[in-house]
C-alpha cells in the first residue's frame, strides 16, 4: 500500500528554532554593537574575530571563556569577564506568545517537541533555566550539544533519530528561511516563521488549532 502523502499525515512533534523563535537571538550583529558600545570596544576587530571564532563555540569545540579570550580578552580591559558576561546574556528575552503558542499546542494535540538550534553550550544552558524552556521543550538538538551545526543536514537527521518520529509527521519552525528549506529536504513539513499570527495560520492549516488562550511563560530568577 501506497503510504499517504505527507500533507495528510498527522503531526506528531513540532521541532523548532530556539533563536528567532521562541526567544530573541542571544548573541547578534545587534547585540554585539550594543556591547561595543557599552563597552568600548572596536566594533570591527570585534566583529572579525566574532566571525572568526562563533562556528566553533557553536559546535561545542570551545567554552565561553576561550571564545571571550579570542574576542574581548586577548587584551588588557576596564571591565571584567563577569560582567560582560552578563551582558551578553542579558539579550536573551521571551517571545512570550510564541512561547504560549507552543505550550498550548502542545498540550492540546499531545506533541513531542524538540529545539533544533544553534547555540553556544553556556548560552543554551542559560536560556533554557531563565526560560523554563523544558517545562515544554522534550529534547534539546543545540549544535554545541551535539557537535553539528545548521545548515548541517546531520543536526536534522539527528533530531529524527532522537525524537523517533517520520519527517512527514513533523512541523518544524525557523525565521531563517534557509534552515526551513533545508528541512524540506528531508520531508519535514516547515513553516517560515515571520510573525506569530502568520504561523498561528499556518499551523491552522496543517490541524494543529490552539485553545481559546495560550499561557506566556516569562523569564524567571536563575
Amino acid at each position: 500500500m501506497t503510504p499517504p502523502a505527507a500533507e495528510t499525515q498527522p503531526v506528531r512533534a513540532l521541532f523548532l528554532d530556539v533563536g528567532g523563535v521562541l526567544l530573541t537571538n542571544g548573541w547578534d550583529r545587534h547585540a554585539r554593537r550594543l556591547a561595543a558600545n557599552e563597552f568600548g570596544l572596536d566594533l570591527e576587530e570585534l566583529e572579525e574575530r566574532h566571525h572568526m571564532t562563533f562556528d566553533a563555540y557553536e559546535r561545542g569545540a570551545l567554552s565561553l571563556d576561550e571564545y571571550l579570550n579570542r574576542v574581548v580578552f586577548h587584551g588588557p580591559r576596564h571591565f571584567t569577564r563577569e560582567a560582560f558576561s552578563a551582558f551578553m546574556f542579558a539579550r536573551s528575552e521571551a517571545h512570550e506568545d510564541m512561547i504560549g503558542l507552543v505550550r498550548d499546542l502542545r498540550t492540546a494535540h499531545g506533541l513531542r517537541v524538540a529545539a533544533v538550534s544553534n547555540e553556544g553550550r553556556e548560552l543554551m544552558l542559560y536560556r533554557i533555566r531563565m526560560f523554563r524552556l523544558a517545562e515544554f521543550v522534550d529534547a534539546f538538538l543545540a549544535s554545541s550539544f551535539i557537535g553539528h551545526r545548521k545548515p548541517e543536514l546531520a543536526i536534522y537527521r539527528m533530531a529524527l533519530d532522537v525524537m523517533q518520529v517520520p519527517p512527514e509527521q513533523i512541523v518544524y519552525l525557523d525565521d531563517r528561511e534557509m534552515f526551513v528549506q533545508l528541512a524540506r529536504e528531508l520531508g519535514i513539513r516547515s513553516i517560515h516563521h515571520a510573525s506569530t499570527a502568520a504561523t498561528r495560520a499556518a499551523l491552522t492549516s496543517l490541524g494543529l488549532r490552539s485553545g481559546n488562550g495560550v499561557e506566556p511563560a516569562g523569564p524567571r530568577s536563575p
